[in-house]
């Protein structure tokens, strides 16, 4: 467990200095390079790209090595870090808004659901109460929580492992048990309370690991397989590690089925989205 408490840590550490980036003016690509950054100063590495979605954009928008997005004033920021320390993955995840306080009780909705949850996730505790407490905590500030989006164990060099963790009452009667690492994150939205698939990423992950003809794409495999195994990894690393080589690459990977690429995902009715996400030991309590 000590590499998830140090995994923890620094994930924390890393979050808060994300915050104080999120200003008006600030490019997306700087936010998350200037994290990634800080994890590897503090010791550890990116369990996936830092995520920085906007407004109605739940999850999986990491900024491309080409993107010029900048943040507005008025915009809701999500900021999504994920640490691991020797395989050991915790994950955090918080919500800004720039410079006005329209959006200050949705903010305050997954904050304080996430609050409740933590309170009641003890070993025994049924999945689908921790669900209820989200739903309900969401629901009475006037908002939905996004059910098809939902907390999740972590695992050694795995970012999504049993049991998930969901944000309103499933029916799963399942218990967490003493020892289990989890990440509990509620997403509430103005919305209708569902994502969909929106554009390509630039994330990645592994699926299989078999041979492919190509020299050029064999090498790139070869660095994803040492460097990030089975957690996700961006376009982006690949590029500055690789230059134009690592797109090329990474269509013939992906056209093999070797890897994956993963969707960004909007709120279904283009709401506005806030998440907020702790990692805790079950009988342990909070450790990022």
């Amino acid at each position: 467990m000590e590499d998830y408490i140090k995994s923890g840590k620094i994930c924390k550490k890393a979050r808060e200095y994300g915050v104080k980036l999120i200003v008006e003016g600030a490019k997306l690509l700087d936010i998350a390079e200037k994290v990634e950054e800080k994890i590897k100063d503090l010791g550890g590495e990116s369990a996936f790209p830092v995520d920085v979605g906007l407004n109605f954009v739940a999850a999986h928008d990491s900024p491309r090595f080409n993107d010029e997005r900048v943040i507005s004033s008025g915009d809701v920021v999500k900021l999504d870090v994920g640490v691991h320390v020797n395989g050991a993955i915790t994950d955090c995840a918080v919500t800004i808004e720039v410079g006005t306080n329209k959006y200050k009780d949705l903010i305050n909705a997954s904050e304080n659901a996430l609050k409740k949850a933590i309170e009641i996730a003890k070993p025994g505790t049924k999945l689908r109460n921790i669900g209820r407490v989200i739903q309900e905590e969401i629901q009475k500030k006037g908002f939905s929580p996004i059910i098809n989006l939902s907390g999740h164990g972590l695992g050694l060099y795995e970012i999504h492992k049993s049991p998930t963790v969901p944000n309103y009452d499933n029916n799963d009667e399942r218990k967490l048990e003493e020892g289990m690492v989890i990440a509990i994150e509620p997403f509430a939205t103005t919305g209708e309370g569902k994502v969909i698939e929106g554009k390509e990423s630039g994330i990645y992950e592994l699926l299989n690991e078999k041979n492919i003809r190509d020299d050029r794409a064999r090498k790139v495999l070869r660095f994803i397989i040492e460097n990030y195994k089975t957690l996700p990894f961006s376009e982006r690393w690949l590029v500055k590690k690789f230059g134009n080589i690592a797109k090329f690459a990474l269509l013939s990977l992906e056209r093999e089925g070797i890897i994956k690429q993963f969707k960004i995902l909007p709120e279904k009715t283009k709401g506005q989205v806030s998440q907020a996400e702790r990692t805790l030991i079950v009988g342990r309590g909070v450790i990022n």
